[in-house]
Order: C-alpha cells, then structure tokens, then sequence
C-alpha cells in the first residue's frame, strides 16, 4: 500500500528517507517543493522563475514571469540612470533552517519538520534550529544587496549601459527616547524602515536631483562586498 503523505497525495512514503537525507540548497529547496507539492510549483512557476539566464537575449525572457528575477532580466539601456538598493542591517535574520525526518502512518503526515533540539553552538549563528546571518529581520543582506554590490556594478551583462549602482544601508539602533516612534531615526527593520529619517533624506534628495555622488556615494556597514566577491557568477 502506498502512503499519501503531502497536502497533494502525491508523495510515496519509500522515497521519504532518500530526500531527507539531502542538504539542502536553494537549488534543491525548489527540487523538494516540486516534490512535495508538484501542483502548487507547477502554478507558481507560470508566474515567478527563479532561475540564471545564459542567454539574456533570448526572447523567452520577455515574458513577464522573469520580471522580478534580476538573474534573469537585464537593466533598460540608461547609462544616465542610477540603480540604488536601500535596505536596513546588523539585525539577526533567517537564512536557512535544521529540519528532520517525522515519519508517521497518519494519513496525509507531513514528514518533515523543523528539529527543535538544534540550539546555539560555538562559532556559527545556529540559534532554535534557525542560521541566522545580518539583514533587516526578514531579507538577509545578499539577497538586498548582491545585484548593486556585483551584479550590476559598472558594465555587466545585466547592465549592459553600466548605469551607475549605490548601497545605502541603514543601521538598526537603540531608540533615543521614548518619545521616538517607530524608531525615526533608528529603525531599520522591513516592518519600520520607511519611516526612517535617513532614508526618506535619501529618497527626497535623488528626486530632487541629487545624483549618488551627491549623497555620499556607497554607505556599507555590512560585510556585502567581501560576500559577493564569494558568489561566483557570470557577468
């Protein structure tokens, strides 16, 4: 008798053991969830891709589902353009996860779940089964930052005009006073960063006019650059 175990009664209990055995990257993370729910991806995937381009010319990439991939579009031809990635840091934030096998009988059981006995262990930011790395509590600083550190820096195949690229990061601080709220001039979390001081200057400042240059250029309290010289990636 075959067990259906997922949300989509499509997965075979044998082949359970075979995937939990597998670290895990985002490569493969997508693989598990086209395992584990196959109808679900399938609609996903007809609206997002999550993929690198090889070719940015092909004309596949004029559909829309690529749109909100920067690895897979490429910037317009602007050269007098500036591209600015704001975002906040130096707050712990998810970056992957310890789960384990649950394996059960129960009709329609999720097999996985996270592995609550994980704690924090010496030399890493494993905390409560959780990596935690620098970012703004939701979005971790490679995925705010990369493309403006890298990807699009000076003359690439994703910005073919080398328009210019600027980092500004944001500092997550103790509040000044209980008459601060929201955290005016020390937010930086996802949730409260749009009402921070330094960036609503920085927004109002380049749509006046100023150009990058003028702001003071990069401002980077994050490890970012170190970081994406890591990342190996075709430009």
């Amino acid at each position: 008798t075959t067990f259906n175990l997922s949300c989509e009664n499509e997965m075979r209990r044998e082949s359970i053991p075979n995937v939990g055995k597998r670290k895990a990257t985002g490569r493969t993370d997508l693989d598990l969830l086209n395992f584990v729910a196959p109808k679900m991806m399938k609609r996903a995937d007809a609206h997002f891709s999550h993929g690198i381009a090889d070719n940015l010319d092909d004309p596949k990439y004029a559909h829309y589902k690529y749109w909100s991939n920067p690895l897979e579009t490429k910037l317009p031809d602007a050269p007098n353009m500036e591209v600015y990635c704001l975002y906040g840091v130096e707050i712990p934030t998810e970056r992957s996860y310890v789960h384990k096998l649950s394996l059960s009988d129960k009709y329609k059981h999720i097999p996985f779940q996270i592995n609550n006995s994980s704690d924090v262990q010496n030399g890493t930011k494993l905390q409560n089964d959780v990596y935690l790395v620098d970012g703004d509590e939701r979005v971790n600083v490679v995925s705010s930052g990369f493309m403006c550190a890298k990807g699009w820096r000076r003359r690439t195949r994703f910005n073919p005009s080398s328009m210019a690229t600027y980092i500004r990061e944001y500092q997550q601080k103790q509040r000044g006073s209980v008459l601060e709220v929201r955290g005016l001039e020390s937010g930086a979390r996802v949730n409260n960063i749009m009402v921070n001081v330094a960036l609503i200057e920085d927004v109002l400042r380049v749509a006046a006019g100023a150009t990058g240059a003028n702001i003071g250029g990069d401002r980077i309290f994050s490890d970012i650059m170190r970081i994406s010289e890591r990342i190996s990636l075709r430009l």
